[in-house]
C-alpha cells in the first residue's frame, strides 16, 4: 500500500522569517487577511494593531514598510515583515511600485473586543515624530 503522504514533506517548506514576538494574550485569537493594493497606492493611513503582533507575507509586487523605530523599506514578493503591535505606530504598507500591484498575505494576533486595527490621529504624530526614522540616503 503507498503510503497517503509525500515522503520528502520535510523537504518542503522554507523558514522566511523567524521572530521572537512579545507577549501574547492567553484569550488572542488570530484572523488573516490578505490586502491588494493598485500600483502607486499609498496604502492605509497611520495606524497600529492594539491587540497583539502581526506577521506578513507579500505575494506579489512590492509594498512600502515603515514601523515607528524603523526606517522604511520595500518588502518584495516572497520576503516576510513582523510588526509587535500595541503602541508602535504603523505608517505604511503603502504599493512601492507605481507600475504592478501589491498582495500581501497578514496574520494578525487579536484580543477579542478591541479593534485589530485602530488610526493614529495628526496630533499624536505630531507628538511621537521623534520616534520616526527617516529613510536612508539614496
Amino acid at each position: 500500500m503507498a503510503p497517503n503522504f509525500d515522503p520528502a514533506w520535510e523537504k518542503a517548506f522554507t523558514v522566511v522569517q523567524e521572530v521572537e514576538p512579545p507577549f501574547i494574550p492567553g484569550n488572542a485569537h488570530a484572523m488573516t487577511v490578505v490586502l491588494e493594493y493598485p500600483p502607486g497606492s499609498a496604502g492605509a493611513p497611520p495606524h497600529r494593531h492594539p491587540g497583539g503582533p502581526a506577521f506578513g507575507y507579500v505575494l506579489e509586487g512590492e509594498m512600502l514598510f515603515e514601523l515607528e523605530g524603523e526606517p522604511p523599506r520595500p518588502v518584495r514578493a516572497g520576503e516576510a515583515f513582523w510588526e509587535p503591535g500595541g503602541d508602535v505606530i504603523h505608517y505604511s504598507d503603502g504599493n512601492n511600485r507605481d507600475d504592478i500591484k501589491v498582495r500581501f498575505v497578514v496574520t494578525m494576533l487579536c484580543v477579542p473586543d478591541q479593534p485589530m486595527l485602530t488610526l493614529v490621529s495628526q496630533e499624536e504624530l505630531a507628538a511621537r515624530s521623534h520616534l520616526r526614522v527617516p529613510a536612508a540616503p539614496s
